[in-house]
């Protein structure tokens, strides 16, 4: 079974993070967040994956390198931003004549792949697109379907708080169906491919299922993901709470809550307190220091009787001894001020 990744998101809401690691490869508690996409397509029969991306391949090497066994990975370079569409569209030379799933490559999700497939094959789908059910759609676009789970429409995003079923960013496809379309423009895969599918008569389907969901785009999210992989919310996944890497040193007389995940080589210093906080590889909280509700990027520092709340530290940032910052975003490299 083969799958196509998308890699090409450009992270902008998770700066400054991503400005120094793509969106994909930022940490998910022990590994990056494209191990977990891997690992759960593995889990479902997955051998063989392209990932495509407008990035060089240079800008993934080093993770690709790294992955041991399966899945094999063939990478695919858009030479522009070609949207989901285009993207998707531009790897049918290397995914032959099989469905294939098609997905992003950072969203944190359960979604049982092998259900799916079957529901897909029961049906005689062209298309199947993973639906996931929100109480609130207004960011999102809401899918129509029929008693049957026929796709009949893609709406726009509601004005009023309103529930709904949201496309979850995972298909199964036909290549067949795909055929009209050439890669050398961007496609958008809800406003122009789905409805010409639809309207050509070919059977969409849209599976809802009971999954957990996270579109990890802003910080708020990615700390919300930490916190349910770490409660157990999402299946497949087990962690000690709080998560402590091996090579991490936290020092005797240092409080980590349940819901912190501290990476490789960081160091936490005696008498600091972490709180509902990722601590990136590399990173060091001083002595004394409090840190809630943040993000502290690889090889930042924030230094003693320090204290940080609902901050983003890009890599390599400093917030000096005894600051006091909350709800800000340190650029990379750079120094906090005070407010």
């Amino acid at each position: 079974m083969k799958a196509v990744v998308l890699v090409g998101g450009f992270g902008t809401r998770l700066r400054p993070l991503t400005e120094t690691i793509k969106k994909e490869l930022l940490p998910l508690v022990d590994r990056p967040i494209l191990d977990h996409t891997l690992d759960r397509l593995v889990r479902h029969g997955v051998d063989d994956v392209v990932m495509s991306s407008p990035y060089l391949e240079e800008a993934f090497h080093p993770f690709i390198e790294a992955r041991r066994g399966e899945p094999k990975i063939t990478w695919v370079t858009e030479r522009e931003p070609l949207g989901t569409g285009g993207a998707i569209v531009n790897t049918l030379p290397s995914v032959g004549e099989r469905p294939f799933f098609a997905l992003n490559g950072d969203i944190c999700t359960d979604l049982d792949l092998s259900a799916m497939r079957a529901f897909h094959e029961e049906r005689g789908a062209a298309i199947t697109i993973a639906l996931h059910h929100v109480e609130d759609a207004r960011a999102f676009g809401l899918v129509e379907t029929d008693g049957n789970d026929r796709v009949r429409a893609f709406r726009e995003k509601p004005e009023d708080m309103i529930p709904g079923d949201v496309n979850a960013g995972t298909y199964l496809i036909d290549p067949a169906v795909l055929a009209p379309w050439t890669a050398d423009h961007e496609i958008s895969i809800e406003r122009e491919i789905f409805p010409t599918v639809i309207d050509a008569g070919h059977p969409v389907f849209g599976f809802v299922a009971d999954a957990y969901w996270m579109d990890l785009g802003t910080p708020e999210k990615y700390l919300q993901a930490h916190y349910d992989l770490l409660a157990g919310a999402v299946a497949g996944e087990t962690y000690e709470a709080p998560w402590i890497a091996p090579t991490a040193d936290v020092e005797h007389g240092a409080t980590l809550s349940p819901r912190s995940s501290i990476g490789a080589e960081a160091r936490i210093a005696d008498g600091a307190v972490v709180e509902d906080s990722v601590v990136h590889p590399g990173a060091a909280v001083g002595a004394g220091a409090v840190v809630r509700t943040s993000i502290v990027g690889p090889g930042a520092r924030v230094g003693a009787e320090a204290n940080v709340t609902g901050c983003v530290l890009g890599a390599g940032a400093t917030v000096p001894d005894g600051l006091t910052i909350a709800d800000v975003k340190v650029p990379t490299d750079g120094t906090a001020v005070a407010p």
